[in-house]
């Protein structure tokens, strides 16, 4: 995982062992950024920042400028770090950068934030950093693995988050793990370590109801409490901004997709496993799967694929969010 791989590389930087490059790519900037800053901030003393720490951006510099740069001798101390940011920017001529990391400046700490992208793993470049050099890939998280993130790092600060409360953090931030941490960063300020974070501290603080959101209309539909689910529907359509139906929609879909996973299993102990979901929440299954036959689950996914369609005007123009919502939930609890 890559909070493991981020860990493992502090730590050796930490431990004396840095690399003379650190070539940071992929489609997650949250890790790329973390990295870099760390080195930014830490492998150098303030005294020998000032000639010997230099921040470079790729819509400025090319790939030559940057192994000038690199080949310099530090002054007044053992090593230099050369940053470059937005290194994407040179996608057309990295490969260029090939030769030098064949054979990099050992005073040098080269870091390339190739944010967005990845190498070629069949060229040159690719192939000689893996021998000389970090590469490291930072992949975008799946939404079902952000919850699990979230106590990770909670965990690793000494703090204790319910499945429920990360849950309503995923639900309302997605995968963009920068905004998740941001918001995890203010909890860590209202929170003392030891604490549990609740989804009454969740509702309280970042602004998310804890009656009132995709989460708990998923739970409604599973327990089929037609009641509650038709007044979350409203409370959407109340407050279409902050409750935009295409989430809705893509939550229930995942949702009820897993049901049918769910219903062919041989074996319930592997549901965990095979659906992608914390162990806490199976029982939401387990329930809805009592409630919902498998033929029934299958209706119910091409409906939502209908009013998904609707929803971008295809076959029913200008319906308001919330009706489509309630034409949904109709049908669903037919």
């Amino acid at each position: 995982m890559a909070l493991d791989q981020v860990k493992k590389i502090i730590s050796d930087i930490k431990n004396g062992k840095a690399s003379p490059i650190y070539f940071l790519m992929g489609e997650e900037p949250y890790y790329i950024d973390g990295i870099s800053d760390y080195i930014e901030k830490n492998l150098l003393t303030e005294e020998e920042k000032g000639f010997n720490q230099m921040v470079l951006y790729g819509r400025d510099v090319s790939i030559d400028d940057i192994v000038s740069n690199a080949k310099r001798y530090p002054m007044m101390a053992e090593r230099q770090v050369v940053i470059v940011k937005e290194a994407q920017d040179l996608a057309r001529t990295i490969e260029n950068l090939a030769s030098y990391a064949e054979n990099p400046q050992p005073t040098t700490v080269l870091v390339i934030c190739y944010k967005y992208k990845k190498l070629d793993a069949r060229k040159k470049l690719s192939k000689v950093l893996k021998k000389s050099a970090v590469l490291f890939e930072s992949k975008k998280l799946y939404e079902n693995q952000v919850p699990d993130w979230i106590r990770r790092v909670m965990g690793g600060k000494g703090y204790t988050i319910s499945p429920k409360a990360a849950q309503m953090l995923t639900e309302f931030l997605g995968n963009d793990l920068s905004k998740v941490n941001n918001e995890l960063e203010k909890l860590q300020l209202i929170v003392k370590p030891g604490e549990q974070i609740t989804p009454q501290i969740i509702e309280e603080n970042i602004g998310i109801s804890k009656d009132f959101n995709n989460f708990e209309l998923q739970n409604a539909i599973g327990v089929r409490d037609v009641k509650k689910a038709f007044g979350i529907v409203q409370y959407f359509a109340q407050n279409p901004r902050n409750h935009p139906i295409v989430m809705t929609i893509a939550l229930l879909y995942n949702f009820f997709s897993k049901l049918l996973k769910y219903h062919s299993l041989s074996n319930p102990s592997d549901a965990p496993k095979v659906l992608g979901v914390n162990p806490y929440f199976i029982k939401d299954y387990e329930m809805a799967a009592r409630n919902y036959p498998m033929k029934k689950v299958s209706k119910i996914v091409a409906t939502i694929r209908e009013i998904d369609m609707k929803s971008k005007g295809v076959g029913a123009a200008n319906v308001p969010q919330g009706d489509l919502l309630k034409e949904l939930l109709v049908k669903i609890f037919d």
